[in-house]
């Protein structure tokens, strides 16, 4: 038996917001972690994001700010992430999957059959 399939699909960006609209976390700040983790630079991460560094340690910090604790610290001459951080990834890469698959099945349910006619 064949597979059914869509010619639409349901898409969003999940993030978290302070209690002004400021940006605390996203898809952004997780990558930007993600490579300091896997490079062990601020420099690096901002090198392969095609940033500044400036910029890249300026989203670092505001969330920090944000969230009232680090994320990134020194390592010798490199930088690491705290346990907070890698905790702050592993739950918001849990929320992201939990959020998507609820979204795909409301979408399924109410707009599926609608627009794949």
């Amino acid at each position: 038996m064949p597979a059914v399939t869509q010619k639409f699909v349901s898409r969003s960006k999940i993030w978290i917001e302070d209690e002004n609209g400021n940006v605390v976390f996203g898809e952004g700040r997780y990558r930007i972690l993600e490579l300091v983790d896997r490079r062990h630079s601020l420099q690096g991460a901002a090198n392969e994001l095609k940033m500044s560094y400036r910029a890249l340690w300026g989203r670092i910090k505001a969330s920090e700010e944000r969230i009232g604790r680090p994320l990134v610290v020194r390592a010798g001459k490199g930088s690491s992430l705290t346990p907070f951080a890698r905790e702050l990834m592993t739950r918001y890469r849990k929320l992201q999957t939990i959020i998507h698959k609820e979204s795909d099945e409301v979408y399924t349910d109410l707009m599926s059959a609608h627009l794949d006619k």
